[in-house]
């Protein structure tokens, strides 16, 4: 493992925010092969500009490439998905995964404690027309919401400053014709900090690494990560500037690796990173040791940790 922590943020956080970015793994030392080494940026690999971190293993000791549905519902429900349903499953959860986020999601567990909790993504209107049913098989952050009975933010939430569409800078949006606003990707990672601070837990996902991953685009996927660098550091940056920073621990993982190897277009056996900054950030990482173990530290840490106000001593994996 390696980890440092840079702050001198107390050991329990007020509040969590997770950072799902879907397809990031840590990839090998081969520039030719990396965009991570070669994007222009240092928050989104090692050592992760001042971050406290390690390697998760995104494979749930199964054999085969790990795939999306079974990777989301690992890192939200806090259980080894691949090796409960028998092997790797791609795109949306089906019925057992289904299942799994409705019982045990961490966005669950902690409404049902009392905690302030969010999904802060903007949904389209589309989202709107589909049936509940429809909802229910929609991507595993989706699923583990509506388990929560979270609202969902829309467009309007996004112009009002209350919602950040997943690919930051709204332009994917305005190039379908919305009337939103450009932002720059560390406006948008203010955004995101500004509607934290209320809350006990929030969760953002960030998908277009993973599209990049397969599109096989070097100077897109190069750009993506760019993007994606920005919008943290606007996080960071505006926590920092508040001093809320020192009460927040903000978390970056992946549900596989994809987009750190560009001369396949498939995911990845690869480690994922488990990047942690501000309150705790070396005490969780240093517990995290499986993808499956977040959200139960996670819930432990807003839930146990903060009722005794002290870190819990052990991980506490839903498993």
């Amino acid at each position: 493992m390696s980890s440092s922590d840079r702050s001198s943020a107390p050991s329990v956080p007020r509040r969590v925010l997770l950072l799902f970015v879907d397809g990031l793994g840590l990839g090998s030392d081969d520039p030719s092969r990396n965009p991570l080494l070669t994007y222009g940026g240092e928050r989104l690999r090692p050592p992760f500009a001042g971050a406290a971190w390690r390697p998760l293993d995104a494979t749930g000791g199964m054999p085969g490439l790990p795939q999306s549905a079974t990777g989301q519902t690992t890192l939200l429900a806090g259980v080894n998905a691949p090796a409960r349903v028998g092997g790797h499953r791609t795109g949306f959860p089906g019925p057992e995964l289904r299942a799994l986020l409705r019982e045990r999601s961490l966005l669950r567990l902690l409404a049902a404690a009392g905690r302030r909790v969010a999904f802060l993504n903007a949904f389209r209107p589309l989202f709107w027309e589909l049936t509940e049913a429809q909802r229910w098989r929609l991507s595993a952050t989706t699923v583990a919401t509506l388990a929560a009975d979270l609202p969902f933010r829309s467009l309007d939430d996004l112009r009002a400053g209350r919602a950040v569409y997943h690919d930051v800078t709204n332009g994917e949006l305005r190039r379908r014709g919305f009337a939103v606003p450009l932002r720059s990707p560390a406006a948008a990672g203010e955004t995101l900090a500004r509607n934290l601070l209320p809350l006990d837990f929030a969760l953002f996902e960030f998908f277009r690494t993973d599209r990049a991953g397969h599109a096989g685009d070097r100077a897109a996927a190069e750009a993506v990560l760019r993007e994606l660098d920005g919008f943290l550091g606007g996080v960071l940056e505006a926590l920092a500037a508040s001093g809320e920073l020192a009460r927040t621990l903000v978390l970056l993982t992946s549900d596989h690796g994809n987009i750190e190897d560009m001369s396949v277009r498939t995911h990845t056996r690869n480690r994922v990173p488990l990047a942690a900054w501000g309150a705790g950030a070396a005490a969780f990482t240093a517990r995290t040791e499986r993808l499956a173990d977040v959200a139960g530290n996670i819930v432990e840490l807003l839930v146990s940790g903060a009722e005794t106000g002290s870190d819990p001593a052990a991980p506490r994996p839903l498993t």
